[in-house]
């Protein structure tokens, strides 16, 4: 027995002395903290097992708890560094690089996703000029989680903005920090939690959703697993469809070098196959070409810019795989191995398959192959064949909202938000709007309640929270008309009653035929703008225009704005444009314009009693003109209430 007895106890110290101190991902080599505030370290040890933290020459010891978490609280420190924290229990991690600065949680949808490597051609320059040790990122992967929150993110790094790693940075973000270091010359610390495509109640918390009523109840459901196991044979259900294409069916495909082609019809590049004569078609359509190639591009990487297409794609050049995209919005840029291209005539195939409405290559985009100072033009004619036919559908990309998990409510805050809330931060950027643009109304709720909620979380009553209104996007109207993204800009507007927020007028950076805009250094330093102004306190103008109140005068009404600055403007030296009138009908039609000191005066002469005015009320405006001048554009807005 007494042997028994020392086995067992030899066992407990030997396992107790085994077990490891652990820290989150986060706090982790070359990581910044939030200067001049109280700092939480924390982490998981063995049960009530002691942990001492040691700062320069101050230690805080601490002892875990019957589950294993702990946690120290460290004085507050000005910016500066690197330092090394040392934390020891049973083991011992030094932490090396540290420094301290301010530190801004990015997050959002897809145009926060986006990073320098997609807009590389267009910041090339930035990108080889990145120098900056003291602006780094925390890059959290994806991750959803519909049960309640995760303690930790799945995987990350920080990474100081170099050349390399720079291309992994969000581009909004990064030139946000950019601007903020050259103003204030501490490090910056970007938190970068973000994914494309996901709406905002994705990214509440279920504590933050207590007064949205279905949205709980959509939250209850999540957890049966039951109900998760049907979401999941529904998902695999969309995904999972066998391939009947006849390009990939064949005794030789139709990419493959020795394919005779027979059958092919003649299509133009860029244009939707829906507008040339191929009526209705969701499946897969194929695209050939001969491209000759001159003998200077050949030996040597290229590369092929395919604009974008809707919605997937594959190239082949010469039967060889080159590259393919899943979705429709991520512009096409290809690398092209030395060995692939030769001098004459090369074979180009692209398969496209399209689920939903148009299908193809979307115009007023780049088409070409290019090597050194070569280029080489695929605009024009191809030849085409459809390879597969879809039976009908019900829109799937609203199929795959409804079930996919990243578009839960609260599993974006529970997976990638949650596991951050410990760490201190000096403010928020927000870019997110797109995947709720349909419900306007229900948003102009959900932000002020998020902003309110992730103040709870990080306990941070007034965190400054800086956002991005909707950029234009999609086709111009030219005529006055309803717009589900001009109410969704409408309700981010309204949300400025919220304390302490900042929102980013993007109206005149969008482009039509891209819902990811190429501009997002503007973005990223307007919303410097706005940090300036909100958290480190200048007295600046940090907006263009926004929308105060309306007076009628007579036949004519009169529009007030905050934040005229030194006075209102027009960006092209004409008079104000994109403003419509309306009477109790609300029939909007053009009206006239003139600048009045800090008013806009707006009429129409065939409305004699007008009672609401629009500015820019559209999905991608005209010619949205009205501007600060200190060159900052005015906010879209309508008189109405909304």
């Amino acid at each position: 027995m007494k042997t028994i007895i020392a086995f067992f106890a030899s066992l407990i110290f030997y396992g107790n002395s085994f077990c490891q101190v652990k820290l989150p991902r986060l706090i982790s080599d070359g990581m910044i903290l939030q200067r001049d505030a109280k700092l939480k370290i924390w982490g998981w040890a063995s049960a009530n097992e002691a942990v001492k933290v040691t700062l320069k020459k101050s230690t805080v010891k601490t002892k875990a708890d019957a589950a294993g978490n702990w946690s120290v609280q460290l004085p507050a420190q000005k910016a500066g560094g690197p330092y090394s924290i040392e934390i020891a229990a049973s083991n011992k991690i030094v932490i090396n690089n540290v420094l301290f600065g301010d530190v801004w949680f990015c997050s959002g949808q897809s145009n926060m996703v986006h990073n320098m490597e997609l807009h590389g051609i267009t910041y090339a320059k930035d990108i080889e000029n990145a120098n900056y040790p003291q602006i780094r990122q925390f890059l959290i992967p994806t991750a959803t989680n519909l049960n309640g929150p995760q303690q930790d993110v799945n995987s990350g790094s920080w990474k100081a903005a170099t050349p390399d790693a720079v291309q992994k940075f969000s581009a909004v973000a990064y030139f946000f920090a950019r601007k903020i270091y050259e103003q204030y010359h501490i490090p910056v610390g970007i938190i970068n939690s973000s994914v494309g495509g996901t709406p905002i109640e994705a990214w509440s918390s279920e504590t933050g959703l207590k007064d949205f009523p279905e949205w709980m109840k959509i939250i209850k459901k999540n957890k049966d697993t039951a109900y998760i196991g049907q979401m999941n044979r529904a998902a695999a259900n969309i995904r999972n469809i066998p391939s009947k294409d006849l390009g990939l069916s064949g005794n030789v495909t139709w990419f493959n070098t020795s394919y005779i082609p027979e059958g092919w019809r003649t299509i133009n590049i860029p244009g939707y196959w829906e507008d040339q004569g191929i009526k209705d078609l969701n499946g897969v359509v194929w695209y050939r070409k001969i491209i000759d190639i001159p003998a200077s591009m050949t030996g040597k990487a290229a590369r092929v810019f395919l604009g974008r297409i809707v919605d997937a794609d594959q190239l082949y050049i010469n039967g060889n795989t080159i590259g393919g995209t899943t979705y429709q919005y991520p512009q096409r840029r290809y690398f092209v191995s030395p060995e692939v291209l030769h001098a004459g005539k090369n074979i180009f195939v692209i398969r496209v398959t399209n689920t939903y409405g148009k299908g193809g290559f979307v115009s007023d985009k780049p088409y070409y192959i290019f090597s050194g100072t070569d280029t080489v033009d695929l605009k024009g004619y191809w030849q085409y064949k459809v390879g597969e036919v879809f039976e009908p559908v019900p829109n799937p990309a609203n199929v795959f909202m409804a079930i996919s998990a990243q578009n839960q409510p609260a599993s974006l805050f529970n997976g990638m938000v949650a596991p951050i809330i410990n760490y201190a931060i000096k403010g928020v950027l927000w870019y997110q709007g797109e995947a709720n643009s349909n419900r306007a109304g229900e948003y102009a709720r959900l932000l002020p309640a998020m902003i309110a909620d992730w103040r709870k979380q990080w306990q941070q009553e007034n965190l400054p929270f800086l956002y991005v209104q909707l950029p234009g996007f999609m086709d111009m109207n030219y005529l006055p008309s309803e717009s589900q993204w001009a109410e969704l800009r409408q309700s981010q507007l309204k949300s400025l009653f919220v304390p302490n927020t900042g929102m980013a007028v993007a109206i005149d950076l969008g482009e039509w035929n891209d819902i990811h805009p190429d501009n997002k250094k503007a973005v990223g330093e307007r919303l410097a703008l706005l940090a300036e102004k909100n958290a480190y306190g200048e007295n600046i103008i940090a907006s263009g225009p926004l929308y105060q109140s309306s007076q009628k005068q007579g036949s004519a009404i009169a529009i007030t704005f905050n934040n005229i600055g030194t006075g209102l403007t027009t960006n092209d030296g004409q008079l104000p444009q994109e403003f419509a009138i309306a009477g109790t009908d609300k029939k909007f039609v053009w009206a006239k314009t003139k600048i009045e000191g800090d008013k806009i005066i707006v009429w129409n002469d065939t409305i004699l009693d007008p009672k609401y005015v629009r500015y820019a009320w559209a999905d991608n405006p005209v010619n949205p003109n009205l501007y600060n001048k200190e060159g900052l554009p005015a906010s879209p807005f309508t008189t109405e209430e909304k």
